[in-house]
């Protein structure tokens, strides 16, 4: 039977375009942004879980948001709340190879783990630290957001082996936020293993960036309250 990764191999190429068609560079402000049309033209494997959903839905999230005292964005003022948010996360993140992409009102911390993560191991590393440390001290000044937390690996070993992985290393990443002051119910994780490359498996260049962990950061609307409510 063929690895999940073989029977990707077609769409690699793909993969490789996402990395740099679906995201531009603003030439004066340095703002990168994911284009939502790009996304959908390269299909759900590839990339198409950042226009999903928030992890776990979004009722069962703002329930439990609210349960914690946490309220929500207005809809007139949630781009501003999170330009505020984007800018601060861009300055405390710049020269640490983390890449923060814009895409609509959301947010996207792209880790790679050659900088978070020792080679086949789930603990965040020691010089990464005081970044996420940075991090967290932002996701806490804004709380009207849910972050979710997503693992991924390159296409070494089994299926299942970096499923589990990428498991640990999202949770291990949300557990980190929770310990510095990002409250729980604001979390949720999933692991993709290796299932959502943006770069080539056939080369070492494309494998690094494709080991990464992501925190995707959602406002909570008034709209969400309204319907959990």
């Amino acid at each position: 039977m063929l690895t999940l990764s073989r029977r990707l191999s077609a769409g690699i190429a793909l993969a490789a375009l996402a990395a740099t068609a679906a995201c531009t560079t603003d030439p004066d402000t340095g703002r990168r942004t994911i284009s939502k049309a790009a996304i959908g033209g390269i299909g759900g494997a590839l990339g198409g879980y950042l226009l999903g959903d928030v992890v776990g839905g979004r009722n069962d999230r703002t329930e439990k948001i609210l349960g914690a005292g946490i309220g929500a964005v207005a809809g007139a003022g949630i781009g501003a709340y999170m330009d505020a948010q984007e800018r601060k996360l861009r300055e405390q993140t710049a020269g640490t190879g983390v890449d923060v992409i814009r895409d609509g009102d959301n947010l996207l911390l792209r880790m790679p783990s050659g900088i978070t993560f020792a080679t086949d191991d789930a603990n965040v590393q020691p010089q990464f630290r005081p970044t996420l440390d940075q991090v967290a001290s932002t996701l806490s000044q804004y709380p009207k957001t849910y972050i979710d937390v997503y693992g991924h690996t390159d296409s070494d070993g089994s299926d299942a082996y970096n499923q589990g992985l990428s498991e640990r290393r999202a949770q291990s990443v949300a557990g980190y936020l929770s310990s510095h002051g990002v409250q729980s119910a604001r979390l949720a994780t999933r692991g993709f293993g290796e299932t959502q490359p943006v770069a080539d498996n056939t080369t070492a260049d494309g494998k690094a960036a494709n080991r990464r962990v992501e925190i995707r950061i959602v406002p909570v609307s008034e709209g969400d309250v309204a319907r959990a409510s």
